[in-house]
């Protein structure tokens, strides 16, 4: 009869394991890993990529899993409300739109920021007749994709100018063919977005373009978007969950601090995924607080946009409706 573990007094335990040829380390088991799926963007990486090529989720309960490619922000969203990731990420009032519609996320922590460095540039050839904001109307645009943050930037510059909400013509175009299109004069402004700092190298690199504005002549100093979960994943994860956060703030903290060689992991980042790892050079950075704060300005400033807007109803939503604060909108109960 093989003795059971309650039977045994842990001098005897200890010894057990012995005669069956395992060491002491035998004892320390490794947590349980929970898989966090994910998509990634092309010429882009998150700051939870960065963390876990760096392998600060190395003996945590973090495992991170790369399931494709998203290409925009709302499609990340889709994944994240049909199950099929655990992991989204979108601009703040495709995220704000997204929670208020139905969907039970919670934004984890800003995946990127706006400031002097990092912000999404609104580029024309250099004979374009187009000098200022006002001279949109009428104009077509290329963005990443619809109802994200070029999108309600445009919005937002149009309004800022006076411009009715149908001024110009955004055209889908994914980031490996903005400058293309924008050459061909397919378009006539090419949005690169802040996340999209490496493809804003290159064209500029090519000369023959110049810049119209930006997104902080119209936000300010602003989180761009955030990496978002799903409220029942956290109250089912919560440490993994809280590690998740941590980790990639940790990462985006070391990059400010270590541009030259996050460019590296950058590159071998892209590499790895195929693509090209020369455009590391011109990443920037991912513009966020130290720590990976977000402000309630962050959230606050779309809401109202969204209210004034005809999206949201006045008042009806804050900035603790949609972030993630461990003890506050998310229990574990």
């Amino acid at each position: 009869m093989k003795p059971s573990v309650r039977s045994l007094g842990s001098a005897a335990l200890f010894a057990a394991f012995l005669s069956l040829g395992l060491s002491a380390t035998a004892f320390a088991q490794s947590p349980k890993q929970v898989t966090l799926r994910y998509l990634s963007s092309h010429g882009g990486v998150s700051p939870h990529e960065l963390a876990d090529e760096l392998g600060y989720y190395n003996g945590l309960e973090v495992k991170l899993k790369n399931v494709g490619y998203s290409a925009g922000g709302p499609e990340s969203l889709f994944g994240l409300a049909s199950g099929s990731v655990d992991v989204g990420s979108a601009a703040t009032a495709a995220v704000i739109n997204a929670i208020t519609g139905g969907n039970d996320f919670v934004a984890a922590y800003p995946s990127s920021g706006l400031n002097d460095r990092v912000k999404s540039i609104f580029y024309v050839l250099d004979d374009s007749p187009i000098r200022t904001m006002a001279d949109i109307r009428g104009k077509t645009i290329a963005v990443n994709t619809l109802g994200a943050h070029l999108d309600y930037a445009v919005r937002e510059a149009s309004h800022k100018v006076g411009l009715p909400k149908n001024a110009v013509k955004l055209v889908v175009v994914p980031g490996p063919q903005l400058e293309q299109t924008l050459r061909s004069k397919q378009v006539d402004i090419a949005a690169v977005g802040y996340w999209q700092s490496t493809f804003n190298g290159l064209l500029v690199a090519h000369g023959g373009v110049r810049a119209v504005f930006d997104d902080t002549d119209i936000l300010g100093d602003l989180a761009g978007g955030f990496t978002v979960l799903r409220r029942d994943f956290v109250k089912a994860h919560p440490k993994a969950a809280h590690q998740f956060i941590e980790q990639a703030a940790r990462a985006a903290d070391w990059s400010r601090e270590n541009l030259d060689e996050a460019r590296k992991v950058f590159a071998r980042i892209l590499k790895k995924r195929g693509e090209n790892a020369d455009l590391a050079q011109y990443w920037v950075g991912f513009g966020m607080r130290k720590g990976g704060v977000a402000t309630d300005r962050d959230v606050d400033f779309w809401i109202k946009a969204l209210e004034e807007g005809g999206r949201l109803p006045k008042g009806k939503y804050k900035a603790a409706d949609i972030l993630y604060r461990p003890g506050n909108n998310v229990t574990t109960e």
